[in-house]
């Protein structure tokens, strides 16, 4: 059965967002670990644990240079100790929470370490970090008993990385193109459901959207930074970046990350192509777009938006896809 998700931004509001996901009827809420733009993940999930009582609870995605590896597993047991069976945890190499240290993505190897690591700590095996050996050694009761089976999955869009994802990992998280070959391939969307009447560049549409669309300009500037005259505005932004000192740029670009315009550079991105970059159309559009996501592979959808009306959406999708 295909399942239904939210992303959710680690925030003030986000339990009472959890709360209605799971009145709505979504199967899961889902996190990200972004600790520069909002609250911890870890608080985070805990209080929805804490505030709900049904909905699937997941990291999507957990950075594994933030924590380690025993930090990481306790964190996971004691979520899985409060809502047992409802949490899973997605790993991924990190664009958003490293390029806004400035800081490259991590390697593959880097990840697979820290998968192999704390995949062993939950199963109660000794585990070597960094050359010394060690082990969950909680009490019985202070932690759930040996092994902890929470799945994990990893967000990964190259050849190498979602086979990495079929030897280590329970599933696959895309942003885009499902994969083949997975019991379960969550495909990562975002955007907005338009009304009748509505168009890319309605005004309401264009405040949901253009903080989604900024992400290609940010990964630009990131990856590809002389040529980002190659997009649309490209080089408008990209002047108005230039007045920034260079060596805090990479601060000033990260600033409202997929949340909201405000860094004095995004709201000068150009939105034309919304319903083609992003899940953004009139609902029988994206019901058909499902489809075919589906036909390809994909299991189950984690739905998102930027940070502007998040009930709006959790709404709207709700109704897209039936529940």
């Amino acid at each position: 059965m295909t399942t239904y998700a939210f992303r959710l931004p680690p925030g003030p509001d986000t339990v009472a967002h959890a709360k209605l996901a799971e009145e709505l009827g979504y199967e899961s809420v889902w996190c990200p670990e972004i600790p520069a733009f909002g609250h911890d993940i870890w608080i985070t999930l805990a209080r929805i644990a804490e505030n709900t009582s049904r909905i699937g609870i997941g990291a999507s995605v957990l950075i594994p240079s933030y924590r380690h590896p025993m930090a990481q597993a306790s964190a996971i047991a004691t979520l899985e100790q409060i809502a047992p069976g409802r949490i899973r945890a997605g790993f991924g190499t990190g664009f958003t929470g490293r390029a806004g240290m400035g800081k490259p993505s991590l390697t593959l190897a880097y990840v697979r370490r820290h998968l192999e690591q704390v995949r062993g700590l939950l199963r109660g095996e000794v585990v070597d970090i960094d050359g010394g050996l060690a082990q969950l050694l909680a009490s019985e009761g202070q932690l759930p008993q040996r092994p902890v089976n929470v799945p994990f999955l990893l967000a990964s869009q190259g050849p190498k990385g979602r086979q990495l994802a079929k030897e280590l990992a329970d599933g696959l998280i895309s942003l885009g193109a499902p994969a083949p070959g997975f019991d379960t391939c969550l495909v990562s969307i975002d955007g907005t459901v338009l009304d009748e009447g509505e168009d890319v560049h309605s005004p309401r549409v264009k405040a949901a959207i253009q903080p989604i669309m900024a992400l290609a300009y940010h990964f630009k500037f990131t990856t590809d930074p002389d040529n980002i005259a190659d997009l649309p505005k490209g080089a408008e932004w990209m002047r108005s970046l230039e007045s920034v000192p260079e060596h805090v740029r990479h601060l000033s670009v990260h600033t409202g990350h997929n949340l909201d315009v405000s860094n004095g550079h995004d709201h000068l991105v150009d939105i034309s192509a919304a319903k083609e970059m992003t899940f953004t159309g009139p609902p029988d559009e994206l019901r058909a777009r499902l489809e075919k996501y589906k036909a390809d592979g994909a299991t189950g959808f984690i739905l998102g938006t930027s940070g502007v009306d998040i009930e709006r959406e959790l709404r709207a999708y709700a109704k897209v896809v039936g529940l």
